[in-house]
């Protein structure tokens, strides 16, 4: 491309004030070396935002321009704009087309001093074009609503109904007979399989799934996304490349495709948009072939900050102290799916610093955190969360993490850290916070030595958030705000829009029953006491119920009363 354009595009930025000749420099330079447009460059490098390169560019040139994140480009509709410029090209040049009329069509560009890629799409299209300046977020927001990476997945689908397959891969009756490793191989290998597994999970990653469930039934296959807790249906590929399907998983899991008696559990590794995605992949046997479970894992949609989660502030006071604490116990509560990990990765997120020694035990390690060392489960080889603890004594801890309390050797060691000044974190598969007590007791663990050792007891849920974009208020009925006792005239529902797939929510925030050990509640751990005697005095001395956590999410409008009485049900 000619130089005297970046020329001008540095000369405008100059003018302007944002840059200076040495960072033009400096941008030429990578540009040089690297390829691309100087623009991209000058916002890579931090040298401009994107925004202030629009504007600039818009005023310069006098042409029409979208400053902001937040603005919308909003392509026509029933012009056909997506046959004159395909979504691939979109995505490659930063440019969408907006709109036609005669001759001329609009298109929304990052760059409109590109003169090759105008005259391109000038060639491409047949069209004189009309610039308009945008940033990359709002073309590429605007791309993926426009095109949508759904009806990607869709094509895909109903192309596999296409699909021939070899007479090896569709016989279900005969999975337990000789297979020709070299056929599966090939079949998983064809574009065709390896674009639909790509797009099944590029569409979960896109849609905020945590899990991606393939699953075989004697008519069908059926594909389900687990989205915010919640399985929803996915129009699924034809049945016959069921194995062609769950042998491409395999591969790239690095699993054995020739066996298919045993479950089986791997990893894959994907990236998207410079972040990086960690799938654990599990496989099992079932009657009509073999399950596939695909568990996301992003890194980037996790919070790791307490404050963000969803506790209250007297809530968040609690666990903060009992964190800051030099020994101690504290366990997290809850079912599975409960959030438990994520808290407690937070709390670590907190504490650490490197005046803290900090390792963890997992099963398994979900996330990977700076500055702490993690640790593995590996039953195969002897390392459980008895052994590593044990070995943990030997590597000065201050800080130690426990995947989960499983038996009583582990309860043990974990009391006996707590007790020997290490800060200690686990957790229970309990209901609530005070059952986490008589557990603990059931299991075998002295009253006299739990007492001392507890800090804290954290049980917790997580809430469906309503979708900002469509939740509505709504005024319910006095009998309603009585018996759920809401003290709020308005409370919002769940409505359903685009934005949250239909669902009326998007996102999940945290409900919890923090239960401080005070000397009152180390007294009856002493006496054996049932877990309702204790949850009677914990409530005196202030810890608020999952339900009343609850109520102040509907208050708050965060929640609808539907989602909170089907999460609490039973737990108050």
């Amino acid at each position: 491309m000619p130089q005297g354009k970046y020329l001008k595009l540095g000369e405008l930025l100059i003018k302007e004030g944002l840059i200076d000749a040495d960072k033009l420099e400096k941008a030429m330079l990578t540009q040089k070396q690297d390829g691309g447009r100087l623009g991209e460059i000058l916002v890579k490098l931090g040298f401009v935002k994107e925004e202030q390169l629009v504007v600039v560019l818009g005023k310069q040139l006098n042409m029409p321009y979208f400053a902001h994140t937040t603005d919308i480009l909003q392509p026509a509709l029933e012009q056909g704009l997506e046959l004159l410029i395909s979504r691939d090209y979109a995505v490659r040049n930063l440019a969408i087309p907006l709109s036609r009329n005669l001759k001329s069509l609009t298109v929304a560009m990052f760059d409109p001093l590109d003169l090759i890629l105008l005259d391109n799409i000038k060639k491409l299209t047949g069209y004189e074009i009309n610039p308009v300046l945008a940033t990359k977020a709002s073309i590429m927001r605007s791309i993926e609503a426009f095109y949508g990476k759904s009806q990607l997945l869709k094509e895909a689908v109903n192309a596999s109904y296409d699909i021939i397959s070899d007479e090896a891969l569709i016989s279900v009756e005969g999975a337990d007979q000789e297979l020709s490793l070299d056929k599966l191989i090939a079949s998983a290998e064809e574009a065709p399989v390896i674009k639909l597994v790509d797009l099944i999970i590029r569409q979960a990653i896109d849609e905020g799934a945590s899990d991606i469930h393939v699953e075989p039934f004697k008519e069908k296959i059926s594909l389900r996304y687990r989205i915010d807790g919640k399985l929803y249906e996915i129009p699924p590929p034809a049945k016959h490349l069921h194995l062609a399907i769950v042998s491409r998983i395999k591969i790239m899991a690095k699993l054995d495709i020739a066996e298919k008696r045993l479950p089986q559990d791997g990893a894959i590794m994907v990236r998207i948009e410079q972040r990086a995605i960690d799938i654990r992949v599990s496989i099992i046997p079932t009657i009509y072939g073999e399950k596939a479970v695909l568990r996301i894992l992003d890194r980037s949609k996790v919070v790791l900050d307490l404050a963000r989660l969803g506790f209250e502030p007297n809530q968040l006071e609690l666990i903060r102290k009992a964190s800051n604490s030099p020994y101690g116990l504290v366990f997290v509560t809850g079912p599975t799916g409960s959030g438990k990990s994520t808290t407690l990765y937070a709390i670590l997120n907190e504490v650490k610093n490197p005046e803290k020694n900090i390792i963890t035990i997992e099963d398994p390690v979900e996330y990977k955190l700076e500055g702490i060392n993690q640790v593995q489960v590996k039953p195969e080889i002897g390392l459980n969360f008895a052994a590593a603890l044990r070995s943990f004594l030997r590597q000065d801890p201050d800080v130690m993490l426990v995947g989960e309390v499983r038996d009583l050797e582990t309860a043990q060691i974990c009391i006996r850290s707590s007790l020997t000044g290490h800060l200690v974190l686990s957790t229970l598969h309990t209901n609530d916070a005070p059952s986490a007590i008589t557990r603990l007791l059931d299991i075998g663990i002295e009253p006299y030595l739990l007492a001392p050792s507890l800090l804290l007891i954290v049980g917790q849920r997580l809430l469906r958030k309503l979708c900002p974009e469509c939740k509505e208020a709504y005024e319910p009925s006095k009998e309603i705000l009585k018996s759920s006792k809401v003290k709020a005239e308005l409370i919002y529902r769940a409505k359903g829009c685009k934005a949250c797939i239909n669902t009326g929510y998007k996102g999940r925030v945290c409900i919890a029953e923090v239960m401080q050990i005070t000397p009152g509640i180390q007294e009856l751990i002493t006496q054996q006491v049932s877990f309702q005697k204790i949850r009677e005095l914990a409530r005196q001395e202030g810890m608020q119920t999952l339900y009343e956590s609850a109520v102040k999410k509907v208050e708050a409008g965060i929640t609808s009363l539907e989602e909170a009485l089907s999460v609490t049900l039973g737990a108050d």
